[in-house]
């Protein structure tokens, strides 16, 4: 159990995560980014399987095949594609919706959080794509929504920062 480095991961990333919103013009969204991990029901599931390189969601998954944090999460965290099903009328299945820009916003910035968190020193602004990448075949989302987070994060390995929140900020559509 590691309570105190869980904590610090968490705030850490989440400061990360509020500064990358500032660049990208969604400051106020940033500001209330991911604060269910303070929840007990996210918090000591976080602390308990933490291990500093990466996410004790994936090691409470690997240890129980789900993880009750990560369900939590997603269900109160409109900047996870996850969050985004629903049934469809056509179909009644459940399928991937759009989401909205300012939650793919939020998403990108997110995601090049938890690479430098997760990195650190290693980082470079190819590692979110590469994982993106990876998990590709076996995400669950929206073929627009995934298309402009590809989009993102190519041009920020491509790019760099600076010029990827400039054209984050100029977006009004996708």
């Amino acid at each position: 159990m590691h309570p105190i480095k869980h904590f610090k991961t968490i705030t850490k990333h989440r400061h990360k995560v509020i500064y990358h919103c500032a660049k990208a013009g969604i400051l106020w969204q940033g500001l209330f980014h991911d604060l269910s991990k303070y929840t007990l029901t996210e918090f000591i599931p976080g602390a308990k399987y933490y291990i500093g390189t990466r996410s004790p969601n994936e090691i409470e998954r690997e240890t129980f095949g789900y993880s009750t944090a990560w369900i939590h999460h997603k269900g109160r965290n409109r900047h996870h594609f996850e969050y985004w099903t629903d049934i469809s009328p056509k179909t009644h299945l459940y399928e991937p919706v759009k989401m909205p820009l300012r939650f793919v916003k939020e998403m990108f910035c997110d995601r090049v959080a938890a690479s430098k968190i997760y990195q650190g020193e290693n980082y470079t602004d190819s590692h979110p794509i590469e994982y993106f990448i990876r998990g590709k075949a076996k995400r669950f989302i929206h073929k627009e929504t995934s298309d402009l987070l590809e989009k993102l994060l190519t041009m920020l390995a491509e790019k760099g920062e600076k010029e990827t929140f400039e054209y984050i900020r100029s977006l009004k559509k996708y």
